[in-house]
């Protein structure tokens, strides 16, 4: 592959799709949009914090943050990260992207660092006993996540397992192994640090949580998990720096908010995000997160959807062979995984596959890649290709910062505030009113009427 560095965005499945003039068309657009971005002057200007976080995070709480790793790493088998969306998706995908498939699943006598396991980000009652069982006596802390500290689903998590770590260790003891992620003054967490002398990591204002993964809302868990995090922020500031400086024709990312946008205006309404690889399916989660609040408003926006595989070409196949022809389709694949195996010689052909000894299964699985995107572009669903380098730490930085930058670029490019999510609180509302908060009495009565 031509000038494959970290990361190479490929159009050249698309040419069936968009004219050869079409990109110099939009070409204005994108740049307005990647002005408004830079300059501050687009709507919700003030949560694009994030934008330099790379370069301009504080260094002091960085290394605070090495320091809780390695002492959570020191005294705990598991961590148990509660939080939900953004407190927890970017955690959960740059671990399972960092580490091999089974890295959770390994025994304690085979495993370097901390199991990391995840809650709060549902409210079933099964999960969390099922979570409790697998920790059962082993020793571990928690680290919860929450700007505001009243997110319900969160909130009921931290308050089972901060009950488990007093009935264990006792409350000075538990309050050691308790590491809060929250607001710099105000909200119910911020307070309970105070009162309680919880270690704690600040979510900064100009952060949404989509934006999060590279805050300490990630980078903890990602830490404790053993991750070099400073080679993730040193990819991120590299792909920083080039996105801010090269202009379209050379600019991933504006390329990627660019030909998303041109398909979309054509009716490409459905945008599936697929990879080769099992321990990619939370980076569809949480690029799903990233492209449906940021864009998903106004009555518009490209809707984000997900598959792997080639597992998912057995149940989703069809459809996006032959089904309705709404949909585009966004390829990330790893250039060189990190391990490899080949298929065994046996001499027979009972099973039909002789014709792949000693070929490996990572051709295979490149030849189905190929295979695939040959099929879906005839089959008339335009392919964007992604083109990964590796599955390392400052690859993925890379690629984070990518996502979202070209996420943020396509919002305004598409009239669209990409930095907030009114609609995610109507549910909230709902749902407090039918538990019986105090204050939501009218709201009540009002959907008790309309039931």
């Amino acid at each position: 592959m031509k000038n494959m560095s970290y990361l190479n965005f490929d159009a050249s499945a698309l040419e069936k799709y968009v004219n050869k003039n079409e990109l110099n068309e939009i070409k204005p657009m994108v740049n307005t949009a990647k002005d408004l971005l830079m300059s501050g002057n687009g709507v919700e200007s003030q949560m694009r914090q994030w934008l330099d976080l790379p370069t301009n995070y504080d260094k002091a709480e960085f290394d605070r943050i090495k320091a809780a790793a390695k002492n959570i790493q020191a005294n705990s088998k598991v961590l148990v990260v509660i939080g939900i969306g953004g407190s927890y998706l970017g955690a959960k995908m740059a671990i399972d992207y960092l580490h091999e498939s089974y890295f959770n699943y390994l025994p304690d006598d085979k495993r370097e660092f901390p199991q990391i396991l995840f809650a709060g980000n549902s409210i079933s009652g099964s999960y969390i006993n099922s979570l409790i069982k697998i920790i059962g006596n082993r020793d571990f802390s928690v680290n919860v996540i929450s700007k505001s500290g009243t997110t319900t689903e969160p909130s009921i998590a931290f308050r089972i397992f901060h009950k488990l770590l007093i009935d264990k260790y006792g409350v000075k003891d538990a309050n050691k192994r308790i590491y809060v992620t929250t607001d710099a003054k105000n909200g119910s967490l911020r307070q309970e640090v105070k009162d309680n002398g919880y270690e704690s990591f600040i979510i900064p204002d100009g952060v949404g949580g989509r934006y999060s993964v590279l805050t300490p809302v990630g980078l903890l868990p990602i830490a404790v998990s053993g991750v070099d995090i400073e080679a993730l922020m040193n990819g991120a500031a590299q792909a920083q720096s080039e996105f801010a400086e090269k202009p379209l024709e050379e600019n991933a990312a504006l390329k990627y908010a660019a030909y998303r946008n041109i398909l979309y205006r054509k009716g490409y309404t459905n945008e599936i995000f697929e990879g080769y690889e099992p321990n990619l399916r939370y980076f569809a989660e949480w690029w799903k997160q990233l492209a449906g609040e940021s864009e998903g408003k106004d009555f518009k926006g490209i809707y984000p959807t997900s598959a792997m595989f080639s597992t998912d070409l057995h149940s989703l196949g069809q459809y996006i062979q032959q089904g309705r022809r709404d949909l585009m389709e966004t390829v990330i694949k790893i250039q060189n995984p990190p391990m490899d195996i080949d298929v065994p010689v046996t001499g027979k052909n009972g099973d039909g596959i002789q014709y792949l000894e000693g070929k490996t299964m990572n051709y295979v699985n490149d030849k189905a890649f190929e295979s695939v995107i040959l099929a879906h572009t005839n089959g008339g669903v335009p392919n964007m290709i992604i083109n990964v380098k590796d599955q390392t730490p400052f690859t993925l930085g890379y690629a984070i910062y990518f996502f979202e930058f070209a996420i943020a670029v396509s919002g305004y490019l598409n009239g669209i505030n990409p930095f907030n999510q009114p609609g995610v609180e109507d549910y909230k509302q709902n749902m407090f009113a039918l538990l019986g908060k105090p204050g939501y009495e009218d709201l009540k009565a009002k959907i008790n009427k309309e039931r």
